[in-house]
């Protein structure tokens, strides 16, 4: 009996060793522990010759644009060799970084003092009201729908729109709207508002309107006169890709060339811009680059302030995905895009450095959020929120290790003790 009970609590205390160390694996997964850059830490040739050998190994025949920004400046350029022949200029769909920019036009409006934060965002509503509720509509605020925290559930995704067809109104679509899933959705508040986050197109189209409402202009006209035209982005704005000359054109993830598409909400998805305009905006975030930001230090700081959490980290502000932690306590952010076919891009900036980076990809749909993730993990040590697949993949090695390294030390106890006991019998007979 007190054999089993021995050989008992040995195994439960291997079993215990074991689920400590996944445990502690797993938890050190998520800071980095067993993540390894692609590039030495300051090296950015490395990591550009990683990101360009990347973008031609997994986006052929489709097009492709990358800026890596150092302290503020543009130091490595990449544009995929093909028939559109991709430079500078180049206009491509970004999909959801759209709502960066949005979020840049609504805290013009709040530092501008036309638009308030916390203020009920119904009371800027005169053309559209959210529908019936179990909770107080009243309660979303213009803050609650920046950050997804509005208590809206669409999980919109707008669907498509071929080129011949017409886009519906604003009202239509929020009435109404298209969802890429083919399901139906309505813009209800079915959460409590402040309590969860969860991302919602959705609130984005609402905010849409709201800028339309307060300036009495389209969005498309407010946010090329108070954004576009003032940083000298002269080759971004939300109509359809085919209609600007120079643009990436629309490839599936198997790189044939397939129908670009119309959106119905600007706001939230219809953005197109070149990678030089898009540097524009980038570098108009970043002190000492040459090019003078809308929003002041103040708003920008208010953007970068933590929202949304999921999982017990900050990975969401006012319009802005807090990617990871920096250095000095604030966050990378930026916004990734992605739609059908296969659109992908990512904005991302490190305030604790100036640096930044861009890729706009046409013809991989995760492509450009997988290179800015190593980016981040490259100048910051840890993985943001959008590479959970890759800090799984790093658990994995650790793991199956430590738990057999772990099983092998009791292994070799229990048999350095059975050894010393029959010795011990042995001397005593």
């Amino acid at each position: 009996m007190e054999m089993i009970s021995r050989t008992l609590t040995k195994i439960f205390v291997s079993c215990l060793a074991v689920v400590a160390w996944l445990i502690f694996v797993f938890i050190s997964a998520f800071y980095g522990w067993w993540m390894r850059p692609v590039a030495e830490a300051g090296n950015t040739n490395g990591f550009f010759e990683y990101a360009t050998a990347t973008l031609e190994e997994n986006n052929s025949p489709g097009n492709s644009a990358i800026l890596l920004i150092d302290a503020g400046q543009i130091v490595a350029e990449y544009y995929s060799d093909s028939a559109k022949q991709i430079d500078e200029d180049t206009v491509f769909s970004t999909a959801s970084l759209s709502k960066w920019i949005t979020a840049i036009g609504i805290m013009k409006l709040v530092q501008d003092g036309l638009v308030e934060l916390d203020r009920p965002a119904s009371s800027y509503l005169s053309r559209w009201e959210f529908p019936a509720s179990d909770f107080d509509t009243s309660l979303v605020t213009v803050r609650h729908l920046l950050s997804h925290t509005a208590g809206l559930t669409d999980g919109l995704g707008f669907g498509d729109y071929a080129a011949d067809e017409d886009l519906p109104s604003l009202e239509q679509a929020l009435s109404n709207p298209r969802v890429s899933d083919g399901n139906t959705v309505s813009l209800a508040i079915n959460n409590k508002p402040g309590e969860t986050w969860q991302y919602s197109g959705g609130s984005y189209l609402v905010l849409e309107l709201i800028v339309e409402e307060v300036t009495g202009q389209s969005f498309e006209s407010y946010i090329d006169k108070s954004l576009f035209t003032q940083i000298g982005m002269h080759r971004s704005g939300f109509a359809y890709l085919e209609d600007y000359d120079n643009n990436a054109g629309s490839y599936d993830s198997d790189g044939n060339p397939v129908p670009s598409y119309k959106y119905a909400s600007s706001a939230a998805t219809a953005f197109v811009t070149s990678a030089s305009d898009l540097g524009k905006l980038v570098r108009s975030q970043i002190p000492g680059s040459g090019i003078e930001n809308i929003l002041s230090t103040k708003t920008l700081s208010l953007m970068l302030q933590p929202h949304g959490r999921a999982a017990g980290a900050d990975i969401w502000g006012l319009g802005t995905m807090l990617y990871a932690p920096t250095e000095d306590g604030d966050h990378v952010y930026g916004h990734d895009g992605g739609n059908e076919p296969a659109i992908n891009s990512t904005a991302r900036i490190n305030p604790a450095t100036g640096d930044a980076i861009i890729v706009l990809v046409t013809g991989n749909p995760n492509l450009a959020t997988r290179i800015g993730s190593q980016w981040v993990l490259w100048q910051t040590g840890y993985p943001d929120f959008l590479d959970v697949e890759a800090v799984v993949s790093s658990m994995v090695l650790p793991m199956i290790t430590g738990s057999g390294l772990i099983l092998i030390a009791v292994f070799y106890i229990v048999a350095i003790k059975k050894r010393k006991t029959k010795k011990m019998q042995h001397q005593h007979d």
